[in-house]
């Protein structure tokens, strides 16, 4: 795609609204020129009153202009109103030319329900904000009232975050295998997977540092996620070790929520999570994605659906409190059919927490190679999908409570956390919200260090401090003491 951005609006901004209606474009300076290639020019200027937006799009023969001014007003911040602006335009080209109107409107964040619930802060009802999304961002009303109700919820469950909570993130990124929609930083092969011994020992030495830095700076740690990659991909032996040093180091029965992110049906057995509950996990993941065979051998993964049932049963019978499954809408060969099917199929299951993720193709993802055409501006049955899953879960009694937006996910659509009611993912929500400061270990991991300001979100300050990429990056020369530096100074200040 050709695009030009001039004047006082983000240039990557109007790439990510601009991939509202061409999903998978990439944006390359000098690229050559067809009938098929889509040419956006986009202008925004800032005045004394209001932010003026002029976009103009050419694609396959027919072109569409718009313009348009959005006053300043005292509770939005100049950025915001230009970004508003910016969004009208685009959106007005992009449904004349495309016929096709986004659910979720101009919103391309990942977080639609902080939007929501900046407006609840200043003082809107839960009407007002609903109208708000749906006259002033075109976000269509059953969406907005879905990231209002999310964000109400979220609110309720946060309270009043204080500038020492704190989560922790493991990260253990290694899987049995490789779905081919999967871009995580997860390692496959027996040569990568050989590093695990060696990884687990410097993830352990630096979990203790950073364990130490909470008890030392008196931190309120209020939950712990093992994540991945698939962290049961451990042995009962390493297992032992990353959760003796954890249960060692704290109180773990002090904690919120402690969450094994076990994924992967074929790597759970009924030692390791003997083991999780000895040492005080109180959440775990049994990941589905599909109950259909040939969708799930479709994407990679190396489990049947037996093994699944046979994993979820492991974890009901293990005394862990709380099960989250996990689907994905819009997997290549899924349909209304199948998907309703699953869906249907894991709420007999009754599992404390339910995710369903809307499919999202990832620039990494080894199904790209297989197939270029992957990417869907209208998503087919994911619409049907989506709203399915939404109506049939809060039928069951689950509620929705935290909610998150990815780039090129087919139909534009959502990620939605249901829970039955007080057994919500608290993790999910601290993370997603970005309301306390997450501290992290291991490869790919991100430590954000959080200034959280409920009375003016935007204002909120984040410091972000990248952990190498890749496992043996991590293993050859990385010391994680200067992160541990970082910590101590900004809790200092606070």
């Amino acid at each position: 795609m050709k695009l030009t951005v001039t004047g006082d609006i983000n240039a990557f901004y109007v790439q990510t609204l601009c991939m509202i209606f061409f999903p998978g474009e990439k944006f390359v300076e000098n690229q050559e020129i067809t009938e098929d290639t889509p040419i956006m020019e986009v202008t925004v200027k800032n005045s004394e009153t209001g932010s003026y937006a002029w976009a103009k799009l050419t694609y396959q023969g027919k072109t569409a202009e718009a313009e348009k001014t959005v006053d300043f007003i005292p509770q939005v911040t100049k950025q915001r109103t230009a970004k508003i602006a910016a969004g009208n335009v685009v959106l007005a080209v992009g449904s004349e030319i495309l016929g096709y109107r986004p659910s979720w409107g101009m919103l391309t964040g990942v977080r639609p329900s902080k939007v929501a619930m900046e407006m609840l802060l200043n003082g809107n009802s839960k009407a007002k904000v609903r109208k708000i999304l749906n006259n002033d961002y075109f976000v269509i009303p059953k969406k907005a009232a879905l990231a209002t109700d999310i964000a109400r919820r979220e609110q309720k469950i946060m309270g009043n975050p204080d500038i020492k909570d704190c989560s922790i993130y493991i990260s253990i990124p290694f899987c049995p295998s490789r779905c081919s929609y999967c871009s995580f930083v997860s390692y496959t092969t027996p040569k990568l997977l050989s590093l695990i011994p060696a990884y687990l020992d410097k993830l352990c030495d630096d979990l203790a540092n950073l364990l130490d830095t909470v008890i030392e700076l008196e931190l309120n740690l209020k939950t712990v996620y093992i994540g991945g990659g698939t962290p049961t991909i451990l042995t009962e032996e390493q297992l032992e070790k990353l959760l003796s040093l954890i249960d060692s180091k704290i109180d773990v029965s002090s904690l919120e929520e402690f969450t094994l992110e076990g994924g992967r049906p074929d790597t759970i057995t009924e030692g390791k999570l003997a083991v999780a509950k000895k040492h005080g996990i109180t959440r775990v993941s049994v990941n589905p994605q599909s109950l259909n065979e040939q969708v799930i051998k479709s994407i990679g993964r190396s489990h049947s659906i037996d093994e699944f049932y046979r994993a979820f049963e492991i974890a009901k019978n293990s005394g862990i409190k709380c099960i989250n499954t996990d689907l994905i809408a819009g997997l290549p060969g899924d349909t209304f059919k199948y998907f309703s099917s699953t869906f249907d199929k894991i709420i007999a299951l009754e599992p404390e927490n339910i995710t369903v993720h809307t499919f999202c193709v990832k620039k990494a993802a080894d199904i790209l190679a297989q197939n270029q055409n992957i990417y869907s501006i209208r998503g087919g049955d994911v619409g049907k999908c989506v709203d399915y899953s939404q109506l049939r879960a809060q039928a069951a009694g689950y509620l929705p409570y935290y909610m998150y937006r990815q780039k090129n996910t087919v139909g534009n659509f959502e990620n939605v956390g249901f829970a039955q009611e007080g057994t919500e993912g608290l993790y999910n929500i601290y993370m997603m919200e970005e309301v306390h400061s997450i501290l992290s270990v291991g490869a790919g991991a991100v430590t954000k260090l959080v200034e959280y300001y409920p009375a003016n979100i935007a204002s909120t300050k984040i410091i972000r401090h990248f952990n190498p990429k890749y496992p043996y990056e991590y293993l050859d020369n990385y010391s994680s003491a200067k992160v541990i530096e970082e910590i101590k100074k900004f809790y200092a200040c606070h």
